[in-house]
Formats: structure tokens, C-alpha cells, sequence
């Protein structure tokens, strides 16, 4: 008789900008409740948050960083031609998080999606420099300068799938839990081009979402909605709604685990 296995958990962070912070409050309770994540996908901010958990940092740890990040340390201001932010700054943050690694030098399997803006294609990073593909992966058009890589024009994941369900599916994961930090249904104050062009792509991109994250065994929807996704502030709150989030679906989640059947 064959011996059980255990599932393999995949877990899909979604875009959001600045909500994409819950992403680290929903690991801390995976985490904190001995829920291992076995391999992650993420589009946008959620590529971000992805690629230094893979990297083997904390959330706890993830929450420090993310309390004493400034605008300086990421934003580079650029004469606009392709977006109003080059983008160099915060590749090197990205390198300094992941200390330089590759993606498939990761702890974990690790999926970064980006979109073709030329072709509409989506693009999924499975190997490569991990600052390229993130850089790529959160380059909000518009606002990002996009990220050449190779003879592609790569911006933000999200546009073409905000919450990469189906991308870590295809990773080999049994259950899949996607965490959308999406704004719902809640109005937003639109007071400069920024704000024109962030709640621009997040109405796109739950229309594309609704019909994609079907494919999810379970979904934790972190209730950020009315933080704005371009404003880095209550940084904190953020986190502990995610942690909030990940803890009221943590009974869930160890009865997929328990009730899983598929022996080898």
C-alpha cells in the first residue's frame, strides 16, 4: 500500500501596492499556526513580498523592514517619458533583501508574473535575477518606468493577472490559497495623476479577477480596502489586518491539509 503524502501548499499574493503589505500579516499566521508554505507565486507587490519570504526572512522580521521603509529608499523621480519613477532604487533594494540571489537559488519555489505591455502577454519568472523579475513585476504603468528584459517591455503582473492562481497550479501545488488584497466596493478620494492611474489599473483588474480566482481552493481577502494602494502610510494596521485574515482561515486550512488524499 502506498504511503500518503503530504499536500504541497502554494500560496498566490496578489497586487495592491501599499494593501500588499497584509501579505506579511497572512504569512505570519500560516507561519504561526505551523502551516507550511511549500512553494509561492506573486504579481506586483505580492512578487515583492514573495520573493524575500522565499529568501528564508521572517515575517516577523518582513514586518520590521516594512515599518522603517521611506520613500527614499525606493522612489527615484525620472523626467517622465515612460513613467515618473525609473525604477533603479528599488532594485537595489530588492538585491540587498535577497542578497543578490536568482530565483531558483530561493528556499522555496518561486513563481514572479509580469505583463508583455507590447505583446499583452503574461510573463512568468521561474529562474533569473529575482531584482529583474520583481523590478518588472511592480512597474505600475504610468507611474513605473518599465523594465526591458531581453527584447520584452514588462510592467506590473497585475494587470494581466493580479492573483497568479492558475500560475501556481501549473507550479505543482495541491492546495492553493490566494490572498487578495484587492479594493472592494470601497470609494477612493482621486486627487492627483498618481491616483488617476493607481485606481485606474485596480478597477481593471478586478474585473480580470473575478473570473480567475475561481481556481482557488481557499481565498483570504485581507479587509484593506480602504487604505489607498499608493499611499505608504498605516504601514502597521495593514499587517496586523492580514495577520487578522490569515488567522480566521487557519482552522480551514488544517482541515484541507488533514482531509487531503492522494498517495504516490
Amino acid at each position: 500500500m502506498a504511503a500518503k503524502r503530504k499536500p504541497v501548499i502554494g500560496v498566490a499574493l496578489g497586487s495592491g501596492g501599499a494593501r500588499g503589505f497584509a501579505h506579511i500579516g497572512v504569512l505570519k499566521a500560516l507561519e504561526s499556526h505551523g502551516i507550511h508554505v511549500d512553494m509561492l507565486a506573486g504579481s506586483s507587490m505580492g512578487s515583492l513580498i514573495a520573493a524575500v519570504y522565499a529568501n528564508g526572512i521572517e515575517p516577523h522580521m518582513m514586518g520590521k523592514l516594512a515599518l522603517n521603509l521611506k520613500r527614499k529608499h525606493w522612489l527615484d523621480l525620472t523626467v517622465p517619458s515612460l513613467g515618473f519613477v525609473s525604477g533603479e532604487k528599488i532594485k537595489q533594494l530588492i538585491r540587498l533583501l535577497t542578497h543578490g540571489k536568482r530565483i531558483e537559488e530561493l528556499n522555496k519555489p518561486l513563481a514572479i508574473v509580469a505583463t508583455d505591455i507590447e505583446s499583452g502577454e503574461r510573463v512568468v519568472f521561474r529562474e533569473g535575477p529575482i531584482d529583474q523579475a520583481v523590478r518588472a513585476s511592480i512597474s505600475i504603468p504610468g507611474i513605473f518606468v518599465p523594465e526591458r528584459v531581453g527584447n520584452r517591455l514588462l510592467v506590473d503582473g497585475g494587470v494581466i493577472d493580479r492573483v497568479p492562481v492558475t500560475v501556481i497550479k501549473e507550479m505543482g501545488a495541491d492546495i492553493v490559497i490566494a490572498v487578495d488584497v484587492a479594493q472592494v466596493d470601497t470609494p477612493m478620494k482621486v486627487s492627483t495623476i498618481f491616483d488617476v492611474i493607481a485606481q485606474t489599473i485596480d478597477v481593471m483588474e478586478r474585473e480580470i479577477l473575478r473570473h480567475r480566482i475561481l481556481a482557488a481552493d481557499l481565498v483570504i481577502r485581507p479587509d484593506v480596502g480602504h487604505y489607498s494602494s499608493i499611499a505608504y502610510t498605516g504601514v502597521e494596521e495593514i499587517i496586523e489586518l492580514g495577520e487578522q485574515a490569515g488567522r480566521e482561515h487557519v482552522q480551514r486550512i488544517s482541515e484541507m491539509i488533514e482531509n487531503w488524499e492522494a498517495v504516490e
